[in-house]
């Protein structure tokens, strides 16, 4: 494992280095918005191990490297036998990502995570913790009209199970108690953004297709979605502030094991958040709040309450 670990951090270190000619970095544009990063997908599991989404819209600097913290609150059944939601699980991941463009309109992001995870039950709390699946996404430009106002991306991405999968852990009220899937996953992601004056708002959708793995389960397939509105408070050459708010949805489709569905391992939520992001010349600061509008998950067995993220990204 650790030979995988060292290989894939070494092809994106020579991937850094040979991206170092592009020289737009830490562009600011003439509006005092930096360039918009496409892809803020966090793997977190929530309740769709290695997949959970914070979304994928930023106000950072087009090429990065940085770090991510990851707050996700649940309530669950404890059992079958308690009908109240009684039982709380954190879902917490450090990230380390980055964004490195090949040439003007392809770029790659790369994310890897480390989870510590805890829930507390009747018996005692239970915590895991250690490396999750690797994420990486080319990104290609489809459309920049003339005047900059209207921008539209495109990715593919895959997700290699570098997380170690439980199989005694999908027996909880939980399945996705996991630091990975244990199963090689593929995505699918469309990006719109229209930036005018102080204004911006992006429209993202992703799609993320998951295979069963070696202990013949498979979680269900997962679509996110998320409009989000940003306002320019103040900014300068060096320096950008920026408020955003918006909403976020995310649907989980059935768990199956040994091709067979199971019940109460589908569901849908709904987000409000509310964040601020600032960057002073090649640093990027940027934070947010969610609570959940409408959460129906695993057949109403689960609940979500909160999420919270914060991240430290320096331009390449």
């Amino acid at each position: 494992m650790m030979k995988k670990i060292i290989l894939i951090f070494s092809l994106i270190v020579y991937t850094v280095n040979q991206a170092k000619s592009i020289k737009d970095s830490v562009y600011i544009a003439p509006n005092g918005f930096s360039r918009f990063n496409f892809y803020d997908d966090c793997d977190a599991c929530g309740c769709a191990a290695g997949n959970g989404s914070s979304g994928f819209e930023s106000l950072l600097n087009p090429q990065f490297i940085g770090i991510k913290y990851f707050a996700q609150h649940y309530k669950a059944k404890e059992n079958l036998f308690v009908k109240d939601l009684t039982q709380d699980q954190y879902f917490n991941t450090i990230q380390l990502w980055g964004k490195i463009p090949l040439t003007k309109k392809v770029s790659v992001y790369a994310s890897l995570p480390f989870h510590f995870h805890e829930k507390k039950t009747m018996q005692g709390d239970i915590r895991i913790n250690g490396i999750g699946d690797l994420n990486l996404m080319g990104i290609y430009q489809l459309l920049n009209s003339k005047e900059g106002f209207h921008q539209l991306s495109g990715g593919l991405g895959v997700k290699i199970p570098l997380g170690k999968f439980d199989e005694k852990g999908i027996s909880g009220v939980n399945p996705s108690f996991q630091l990975g899937t244990g199963s090689w996953d593929y995505q699918a992601a469309l990006n719109y953004k229209f930036q005018k004056n102080k204004i911006a708002v992006l429209v993202n959708t992703d799609y993320t297709i998951k295979t069963e793995n070696k202990k013949h389960y498979r979680f269900g397939n997962q679509w996110n979605y998320a409009a989000t509105g940003f306002y320019r408070i103040t900014g300068n050459e060096k320096a950008v502030f920026s408020a955003k708010t918006g909403l976020q949805g995310e649907v989980y489709a059935q768990n199956k094991q040994f091709a067979e569905g199971l019940p109460n391992t589908s569901g849908s939520a709904l987000y409000g958040k509310l964040g601020f992001e600032a960057s002073y010349k090649k640093l990027s600061l940027g934070s947010e709040v969610m609570l959940p509008v409408y959460t129906h998950l695993a057949g109403g067995d689960i609940e979500a309450r909160s999420r919270f993220s914060i991240f430290l990204n320096i331009g390449i």
